[in-house]
């Protein structure tokens, strides 16, 4: 099962795309599409549609698991974010991959064991599942990577 992983944001975009074979996990191939801030909002959503469409069309993942959204004390970025993910998860929707949506706390618990973990604790599991010899950077590719593992060791009936 090939499982993409998305870290929404709109400056921001972590996807890691994970190959699961039984228990076995390797990652295929993980990044992030970053946008510019100084360019107008409709230009950024445009962008972040049209690559992960690409990486759709490319890989053509069985299914994506996207972290919930959550609003913090800032509403300006909270509502950036849910724009930024409404166009992923449109153009999912659009290439007919199931979506799968997870908490925070459940991917921590997913990946690390406790769903109170440290950032740091999340990243080295990721590593330490994947083979990898280094932490994937930026932070949200990671995260990424996180939701695809976190999925392929949860998968469960719950769709978007």
């Amino acid at each position: 099962m090939l499982i993409l992983g998305i870290d929404p944001g709109l400056a921001t975009v972590g996807f890691g795309l994970v190959q699961k074979n039984g228990q076995d996990y390797r990652a295929v191939e993980y990044g992030a599409i970053i946008t510019k801030p100084h360019r107008m909002i409709e230009s950024r959503l445009s962008e972040i549609y049209d690559e992960m469409s690409e990486l759709l069309r490319r890989h053509r993942p069985d299914c994506m698991a996207v972290e919930e959204l959550f609003f913090n004390n800032n509403t300006t970025t909270a509502i950036d974010v849910a724009m930024a993910r409404g166009v992923i998860l449109l153009a999912a929707n659009k290439a007919g991959v199931d979506i799968y949506e997870y908490t925070p706390l459940e991917v921590k618990s997913s990946v690390a064991g406790y769903g109170r973990a440290e950032k740091s604790q999340v990243q080295y599991m990721v590593r330490l599942m994947l083979g990898l010899k280094e932490t994937p950077k930026p932070d949200d590719t990671a995260d990424a990577l996180a939701l695809a593992l976190c999925h392929g060791t949860r998968i469960t009936n719950y769709k978007v």
